[in-house]
């Protein structure tokens, strides 16, 4: 079981979208006229009256899970785990309306509750999409579902809006993890695919507490996007990397100064096989095409050839 959350500006674009299709149907609802779009809509925003100010009024969360779990689940089980997960959630004394999808092929459902509450008061989103996460976890375990083999099966371009940026994250750091062995080799391979690394420190103090990677100006900590990708996490991969003598250069393809430096700098107390392997590799680098080149010969008469010339029109002048 997993949830996706959402929030929202319009009730009518979020009721529609859910209710006008044939593979849908209202599963449960509290304080909505649910027997008709128009007074679903009309009854959300009436409540939202109350507080105005508040844009982001629609509260949005899928509910969805295995299609191995299929069996063991019926259209009231699927609404009272609906129930059951919006009061973990702290979604209570509001208006909503749970509607049953069939147009995947894994069971799912939508909860559309208002923000607004009975009494005029906002339901808090803060950390939602954590507690989220810890609810459905423990509710799998508790009810026996079946629990995903990771984030690898997850269908990619079907992904919007954060989920796309936040997994695109993911499949970046998965990548660099298995190939940089510091941070300034994560951070120039992150660069290269348009994420950028912000690190947390303790107040004061130049100590490391949180990491924190950003892609299109959005901005998600590591732990959000698996544990894995936390700094403790990431400084653990990165160490077991050296420790087995992964090697990985910022850049791909060392330019040929990078090339020469590094034969240059062998230590001279190596055997004279490895100096002559290494003065074949400096002279073969020398050898190759744009390397350096050596220049002509200065030609001793071209400072006369050029003088002459000068001097009979300094003469020409003073005439």
């Amino acid at each position: 079981m997993i949830a996706k959350v959402i929030t929202g500006k319009s009730f009518g674009g979020c009721v529609r979208y859910l209710l006008e299709r044939e593979q849908s149907a209202v599963l449960d609802s509290a304080g909505v006229r649910d027997y008709d779009i128009k007074a679903i809509i009309a009854d959300l925003n009436a409540q939202r009256k109350m507080r105005p100010q508040l844009g982001n009024a629609v509260g949005h969360t899928v509910l969805s899970w295995s299609n191995e779990d299929r069996d063991m689940l019926t259209v009231e089980k699927m609404a009272e785990h609906a129930r059951e997960y919006m009061e973990k959630m702290g979604i209570k004394n509001t208006q909503y309306v749970t509607v049953l999808h069939e147009d995947k092929k894994h069971p799912h459902l939508h909860i559309v509750y208002n923000r607004v509450d009975n009494d005029g008061k906002t339901i808090d989103n803060f950390n939602h999409w954590h507690k989220s996460r810890k609810v459905c976890r423990e509710m799998t375990e508790r009810y026996g579902y079946h629990f995903g083999k990771g984030k690898a099966k997850v269908n990619r371009q079907a992904l919007r809006g954060n989920d796309r940026l936040r997994y695109a994250i993911h499949d970046a750091l998965r990548s660099v993890k298995a190939k940089a062995t510091t941070w300034k080799q994560v951070e120039t391979m992150l660069a290269r695919q348009g994420i950028g690394i912000h690190f947390k420190y303790r107040s004061g103090t130049s100590e490391v507490q949180g990491i924190s990677f950003e892609k299109d100006n959005v901005k998600f900590k590591g732990s959000a996007i698996d544990r894995k990708f936390s700094f403790a996490g990431m400084e653990k991969q990165l160490s077991e990397n050296r420790a087995m003598g992964i090697t990985h250069r910022a850049t791909e393809s060392p330019s040929l100064a990078d090339q020469i430096r590094e034969v240059l700098q062998q230590p001279q107390e190596q055997s004279s096989v490895a100096f002559e392997t290494g003065m074949g590799l400096l002279a073969d680098l020398l050898s190759m095409p744009g390397s350096i080149e050596s220049e002509p010969e200065p030609d001793p008469t071209w400072r006369r050839k050029k003088k002459k010339p000068e001097d009979e029109k300094s003469r020409g002048i003073r005439r």
